[in-house]
This record gives C-alpha cells, sequence and structure tokens, in this order.
C-alpha cells in the first residue's frame, strides 16, 4: 500500500486541507481529511484532482498543430490538410504519434481518453491483414503512455449528405469505411477489451452515416459508450434537413441513439427542442472549447444543455491545445462571451465536467473521484508557479495550466513525476513521430 498526503485535494464536497489518501491494487482504499502527514507519506503538493478525461480525441490531427492556423478557410478547407495527413499513417506511424500525444495528455493530467477512431483500413479502403491494426496501435499507444483508453470505434459510410440524400466516400474517405453497419459492427465485435482499455462505438456524424444504417450501430453500441459529431457546422444540419427533413438531434433520436449512454459531441448549433431533447434524454455533451474556436465552428449552448439535463464533459479534439484546464477555462469564459454575463459555470462544475462526467461518458464510471473504492487516478497541480501563486485552492481550475501539473498517477502507478513522463521528453516523441509525415 502507499498512501499520499495532499496539502489540498478536491474531494466529493470541494477542495479540503490535509488529506492522506491511501491506495492499493490500483484503488483508493482510504480518505482521511483533516490529517497530520505520517512517516513514509508521498506529499503531492499544491491542488490534487482525480484525474482527467478528455473525452474526444482525434490522435492523428496532433500532427497538423503549428500547420493549419494561419491558412484562413473553414472547417471544410482545413479537412483537406487533415485528409492529407491521414492518408500518411499506418499501424506504425499510427503507434508511434498516438502513444506521443497520449504522452503529452498524460503530462497534462489526463488518466483515460476517448479516442474517436476512423482511420481503419489501408489508403484505397483495402483492410489490413489484421482488419483491426489501427484500432489496435491505439490500445497499444495508451498503455505505453501509461492512460487508459476507451476506443470509440467509428461507423463511417458516407461522404456527404444531398438532398437527395447520402453521397458516396470520397476517395480519401475510402479508408474510414466497413460498407455498412453490419459489416463494421462484425470487425468491432472482433477487437478485444484489456485492463487499460474498453471498446465503445460512434456514429461519425448524419453525414457519416446513412439513415436507414444508424439503428444497426445503436444496437451494435447497446451497453456501451456511444459518441457521435452532432451539429458541428451550420451546413450539416442544413444538410440534414434537405435530405430528412429533421434536425441531426431529432434524427438520432429516431433511431434511439440517445441516452445515458451516449455522448454528443460539440453540439454548437442546436434548435431549442435539440436541447430539450439532449437534456431530457440525459445524453452527455462533449464541449471541445479550443477546436470550436480555432475551427471557427461558434459556440455551443453549454449552459442550457447543463441546465436541461445533459452532463458536460471536455474534450481537446484535434488537439490544437492539449490542456484540460484551458478546455475547462474556456467553456466558462465562452459563455461569458455569449451571455455577458460571468460565473455562468462554477469551478465546482468545471472540475466535474473535467473528472467524474467525463469517466462515466467513457464508461469507466468508477473513477473520477478522490474517494475510497475508486480507481487511484490523481492529478497534482503545483499553486506556486507563476500562474497559480497566490490564487485559491478552489479557483485554482480558472489560474492553471498544464505545465502547473507535476504528479499524474493512473490506476496507482505513477506516470508522471515532477512534471517528467516516464517515456522521457515527450516533446522529442513527438517530433519523431510528427516530422516523417511532413517529408515530401
Amino acid at each position: 500500500m502507499t498512501t499520499y498526503f495532499a496539502p489540498h485535494a478536491w474531494l466529493p464536497n470541494g477542495v479540503t486541507p490535509d488529506v492522506r489518501i491511501e491506495v492499493g491494487d490500483g484503488r483508493i482504499t482510504a480518505v482521511t481529511p483533516d490529517s497530520v502527514a505520517q512517516p513514509g507519506d508521498r506529499r503531492l503538493d499544491g491542488l490534487t484532482l482525480p484525474g482527467f478525461a478528455n473525452t474526444h480525441s482525434h490522435a492523428f490531427h496532433r500532427a497538423l498543430r503549428g500547420r493549419t492556423h494561419g491558412d484562413g478557410g473553414t472547417f471544410w478547407t482545413w479537412r483537406e490538410r487533415m485528409y492529407a495527413i491521414a492518408g500518411r499513417l499506418d499501424p506504425d506511424t499510427y503507434l508511434a504519434l498516438a502513444r506521443a500525444t497520449f504522452a503529452e495528455m498524460a503530462l497534462a493530467g489526463v488518466s483515460v481518453v476517448g479516442e474517436f477512431h476512423y482511420l481503419h483500413h489501408s489508403p484505397g479502403g483495402v483492410p489490413y491483414a489484421d482488419p483491426n491494426a489501427m484500432g489496435a496501435a491505439m490500445l497499444q499507444a495508451a498503455a505505453e503512455a501509461g492512460i487508459r483508453i476507451t476506443l470509440l470505434d467509428t461507423c463511417y459510410l458516407s461522404g456527404g449528405l444531398g438532398a437527395d440524400g447520402p453521397r458516396p466516400l470520397a476517395p480519401q474517405q475510402l479508408r474510414f469505411g466497413d460498407g455498412n453497419a453490419e459489416r463494421w459492427a462484425a470487425r468491432v465485435a472482433a477487437l478485444a477489451p484489456a485492463p487499460h482499455a474498453r471498446v465503445g462505438a460512434a456514429v461519425h456524424s448524419v453525414r457519416g452515416v446513412p439513415r436507414d444504417q444508424l439503428p444497426a450501430v445503436v444496437a451494435a453500441a447497446h451497453g456501451r459508450p456511444l459518441h457521435v459529431h452532432l451539429s458541428e457546422q451550420p451546413a450539416e444540419n442544413d444538410q440534414c434537413l434537405a435530405a430528412y427533413g429533421v434536425t441531426p438531434t431529432a434524427l438520432l433520436a429516431e433511431a434511439g441513439a440517445l441516452g445515458p449512454l451516449t455522448t454528443a459531441v460539440h453540439a454548437t448549433h442546436l434548435t431549442a427542442e435539440d436541447i430539450a431533447v439532449l437534456g431530457s434524454s440525459a445524453t452527455s455533451i462533449s464541449m471541445c472549447p479550443t477546436t470550436e474556436r480555432d475551427l471557427a465552428d461558434g459556440i455551443g449552448p453549454a449552459r442550457a444543455l447543463k441546465d436541461a439535463g445533459a452532463p458536460i464533459t471536455l474534450g481537446s479534439d484535434q488537439h490544437a491545445v492539449i490542456d484540460l484546464f484551458e478546455e475547462a477555462r474556456a467553456l466558462e469564459m465562452d459563455e461569458r462571451l455569449a451571455s455577458l454575463q460571468r460565473g455562468r459555470f462554477t469551478p465546482g462544475e468545471l472540475v466535474t465536467a473535467l473528472t467524474d462526467h467525463g469517466h462515466r461518458s467513457l464508461g469507466w464510471s468508477d473513477a473520477g473521484r478522490i474517494a475510497a473504492g475508486a480507481r487511484a487516478d490523481l492529478t497534482a497541480v503545483r499553486l506556486d508557479t507563476a500562474r497559480t501563486a497566490g490564487c485559491r485552492p478552489d479557483q485554482a481550475v480558472m489560474a492553471a495550466t498544464a505545465p502547473d501539473v507535476h504528479t499524474v498517477i493512473v490506476d496507482g502507478q505513477v506516470v508522471v513525476e515532477d512534471g517528467r513522463h516516464r517515456l522521457g521528453d515527450v516533446g522529442r516523441l513527438l517530433a519523431r513521430a510528427i516530422e516523417p509525415l511532413w517529408r515530401g
């Protein structure tokens, strides 16, 4: 057994001083507030929070950071650059890139990631000898980076929507597709979970899965996390209305896709009825503010969704930034810009989005809180840096950044210590993985 002493820890009832946390076999076995440090305790200086959940990731998008931000254009023009990188990856290069990306997440305090995985086959759509070679690379990458993963294996069958219905996959999209939902489900069924990994499902979007295929995806995902890009751009709504006569939210509701095990990603451009449907079904929402602002997608109605009953979670999506503090802070700041009011989300609500709600969205309901019986995921943040010095521990989420994280423990194992990942220089790992993808 290992015992940690935290001068400040974020417990289920908020920040509490002088907390001893006992850990055994990867679980928290006891939490004792108002304690005195004992000989042998490992000290976690600053503020200790539950490990963070990054509920929406496209690991290969990390290769685009610093390469597309000055190009102007729209989401749709950015997407062409993304397709170019997707076309250059194979299982080995994907493993290297994802391992480094997940290690960067660990440095930022993340203990579990939801990988929205649609890069399935070789360019041109021909399956690898192992049809799940790319998914297996994601599971291995997470294990080597020291974090858990929910692989959200994504059904992606069509290349968009026209007024007359779904369009075929474009040449650069062929490696995403399985032909139909049944073949997608059969491939996913061959993926084996692991102690650090769970296999969930995803609908790429109503643009990517035709209406008649949605029920089969929902059936195959029964009892597991199901994620879906939802109303990320106005064009998606317009296409869905033209093709089917309903909003994307209404289409998903019709297919039985909404509910407590489902997470809608972005949910940026919604009607009042959409918000009510998502809230009443207790569908979680993954807001990705740094991506939504980078791609000029808009500000989603996060507060309205929360008030309607939809749990809010956070993701770094295309990884223009991997800093979950920044995602949480941006959630509140975007609301301030949209509403002209401050305090739209309390620090406690932001921490819940980062931790408990995020882990539940990814199917890890036994994580995301510092309590006896929970997984031993701890993220310790310094309160004496140039960013955090002088701030109250209960408002640190509004001041801290990823570099302020000094220790990360996942399932009782130390992954980051003194700000250094156990794999070594993560910047070097990232450079080695990314630079070859841009040569030539």
